[in-house]
């Protein structure tokens, strides 16, 4: 199904931003930057009036004067037409590299420094007549249209009253003589080029947050974008559950593959198992080798009957070791006590059934520290 205007709700995220810019699309004001190169020539004719008056004075008179040789040799003329027009040059460029140099600075300014040559790649789909016409006809560029519009209109008019206001004064610039009028004739042009300096900036002042909602309003995303973004920045969700299933499948195999070889497997009695190892020439106190709750102490249960592995019911201490141990770690110091007389009692079942005989003694009832047991109620503090 097409997406229309009203799917687009969501602002785009910095990850569609940053692609964007990487495409080109950056919040550029072209109004800026005609006001600050237009700004820049301003106000350097009006600090470099009286050398640019000046020049132009000298101009003038080196390109008015006659000389009888010229007529001689055209090679000569145009050899100084070349020297005069390099002379020309030489200020003009200056001015012009002002200009761009201005224009490029608030280009920067409006949408920040960003080089990218991804734009000159050919793109077909820009030559697409049906796309184009949709683009035609778009709001962003009909609001550009008219923008350009009332901007033409704005500074034609302003061009028109200051010129019918001035026109006498361009008149009297005939009658003056040179170096007069170009210093009169500057000022005139001067104050032409302010007025439109504040038509630009009246309307740079609007285009540049216009251009940044342009922007942000042409890059919103759907709901759908959103969330493929999402998966493809954390990954896919399904995907990522089934890998850590996988993993703690793996884990649980490792685990239950060390309850043959454990010590003792100690239950309570459906509900948790915690197998124990103890080596006193390799280990400083009994480590946890597997432990599980529900299906998986049960598998822990019916592994460890199956290498005849002694199996303690010891509710208190099954739920105490479950809860504070993690595998492949040493138990508590607070439960060296209670393990110590479940590890004797199994030590003396071996003992036993080595000689082969019945141990006589029950299973012992360890102790455990009440604030270890999980289901001991807790004692309110007294006020």
């Amino acid at each position: 199904m097409a997406e229309t205007a009203q799917d687009r709700q969501l602002p785009a995220s910095q990850r569609k931003i940053e692609k964007a810019r990487t495409e080109g699309q950056v919040a550029r004001s072209r109004d800026l930057g005609h006001f600050g190169a237009i700004a820049a020539v301003v106000l350097l004719l009006a600090a470099l009036a009286p050398q640019i008056s000046a020049w132009l004075g000298r101009l003038l008179a080196q390109g008015l004067s006659f000389d009888a040789t010229l007529m001689a040799h055209p090679e000569a003329m145009v050899q100084r037409l070349a020297a005069l027009a390099l002379q020309m040059l030489a200020v003009l460029l200056p001015l012009f590299g002002v200009m761009v140099g201005v224009a490029i600075a608030a280009g920067v300014l409006a949408g920040g420094w960003n080089f990218t040559l991804k734009p000159l790649a050919p793109n077909f789909g820009k030559i697409n007549p049906l796309r184009g016409l949709g683009n035609l006809f778009s709001g962003q560029q009909l609001t550009q249209t008219l923008k350009a519009c009332l901007l033409a209109l704005l500074l034609g008019g302003v061009a028109a009253l200051y010129l019918s206001r001035q026109w006498l004064h361009h008149a009297e610039l005939l009658s003056m003589p040179l170096p007069a009028a170009l210093a009169s004739g500057a000022g005139l042009v001067q104050g032409g080029l302010l007025l439109l300096c504040g038509v630009l900036a009246a309307f740079a002042l609007v285009d540049v947050p216009l251009q940044r909602l342009m922007l942000a309003r042409r890059l919103r995303m759907t709901a759908q974008e959103m969330k493929q973004e999402f998966k493809e920045i954390e990954g896919n969700v399904e995907v990522k559950a089934k890998i850590r299933l996988r993993m703690r499948e793996m884990a649980n195999r490792r685990m239950l593959a060390a309850v043959p070889q454990a010590d003792l497997v100690v239950m309570n009695p459906t509900h948790y198992a915690v197998a124990l190892k103890y080596d006193e020439h390799a280990m400083a106190a009994p480590r946890v080798v597997a432990k599980g709750a529900d299906l998986l102490a049960l598998k822990i249960r019916d592994l460890a009957r199956e290498a005849k592995v002694p199996v303690l019911q010891a509710p208190p201490l099954a739920r105490a070791l479950y809860a504070h141990t993690e595998i492949d770690q040493e138990i508590p110091a607070r439960l060296f006590g209670a393990v110590a007389q479940v590890l004797a009692w199994v030590y003396q079942l071996r003992d036993a059934m080595a000689a082969g005989r019945t141990l006589a003694t029950e299973p012992p009832t360890p102790e455990v520290p009440a604030d270890l047991d999980p289901l001991t109620p807790r004692k309110e503090p007294e006020l």
